[in-house]
């Protein structure tokens, strides 16, 4: 196809933010053998909820608190404006206030990936800029799908190319087939991977295969895989993953990165234990409840959580019982 034999400019962007992030002492788990990754992604990153009122206002104190007790955690960075955080319910200005407030009250050896995702390449852009000015380190960017029908793959790798030219800090796809209804093609990863600003890819997927064939098929590249899920974060690490955007890391940030940490230790059968207990919980605040059960639990664990925006309904009472169980059930609570 046309785009795969196009010629990727060999100049990177000026990456400003790469003296934030602190070096780590083991490699990525999904970089090529003897290289290190120009930003090493390894690890465990929370994808924020957006903290509103009573009245559906964003809560900047709220979110401010959030983030003094995530600071205790050995998170690698922080997600602001993914799938969890309500990113389609935010006026443009919600978006970069938000990455504004995270960065403020984030130690700078933690990276901060913003939500940049728009359905038009310019709309993509201009809000990756902004985010870039508003202290972002890395561009979070989910495949375009209100026109799924016309999103091949070289309309897809021609948009995320012309964003990572365009763009100030680095890229990462992000592909969440069960929110955008399509799964971003191998063909377009694998190109996009020789890009020397798109650094990696957040999949959402849950199916390993495809998540090991990426490692594989990008060794050589300067690009790294991270789990969508905690539900599948071991298997994720057993084919190579770097690390993981867990939505249950918003309340179970220390089991999250023990996990983590065992994997990369190779306690392979702790890491299984721990895996197993996992999977109710993040299936409940994930697939089954959404975002409205993640709040819910967060408020036991000591966040805030509070109200979604409309048309995000709160659980009902009988919802809210069944989410303590499972959580009760696996030795959280």
């Amino acid at each position: 196809m046309a785009f795969s034999t196009r010629l990727i400019s060999s100049h990177r962007p000026v990456l400003a933010a790469l003296h934030w992030a602190a070096p780590r002492q083991c490699r990525g788990l999904s970089t090529p053998q003897g290289s290190e990754p120009s930003l090493d992604l390894g690890g465990i990153f929370p994808p924020l909820p957006t903290p509103f009122s009573p009245t559906q206002e964003v809560d900047y104190a709220q979110l401010e608190g959030n983030l003094r007790r995530y600071a205790s955690i050995p998170f690698r960075g922080l997600v602001a404006l993914g799938s969890n955080g309500e990113y389609p319910y935010l006026a443009s200005h919600e978006r970069v206030e938000v990455v504004s407030c995270v960065r403020q009250g984030l130690p700078r050896d933690r990276l901060l990936l913003a939500g940049s995702g728009c359905e038009s390449t310019q709309a993509t852009i201009e809000l990756t800029v902004s985010m870039a000015e508003a202290g972002a380190d890395v561009a979070l960017v989910v495949t375009p799908c209100y026109y799924r029908g016309a999103m091949t793959t070289a309309a897809l790798v021609h948009h995320y190319t012309e964003v990572g030219d365009a763009s100030p800090i680095p890229v990462v796809l992000y592909n969440v087939p069960a929110n955008t209804g399509l799964d971003l093609p191998m063909e377009a990863v694998i190109i996009l991977a020789q890009h020397p600003n798109i650094i990696g890819i957040k999949d959402s997927g849950g199916d390993i295969t495809r998540m090991g064939l990426m490692v594989h098929k990008t060794r050589q590249e300067d690009f790294q895989v991270l789990a969508g899920s905690a539900s599948f974060l071991l298997a994720s690490y057993a084919v190579g993953a770097s690390g993981g955007v867990c939505a249950l890391a918003n309340i179970l940030g220390d089991p999250l990165c023990q996990l983590d940490h065992l994997c990369r230790k190779g306690q392979w059968q702790e890491a299984r234990d721990l895996q197993h207990r996992l999977i109710e919980p993040n299936t409940a605040v994930t697939r089954q409840f959404g975002i409205p059960g993640l709040k819910k639990a967060m408020e036991w664990f000591g966040y805030y959580g509070g109200p979604c925006r409309a048309p995000l309904a709160p659980l009902s009472p009988a919802q809210v019982e069944e989410l303590r169980s499972t959580f009760s059930s696996n030795g959280w609570l």
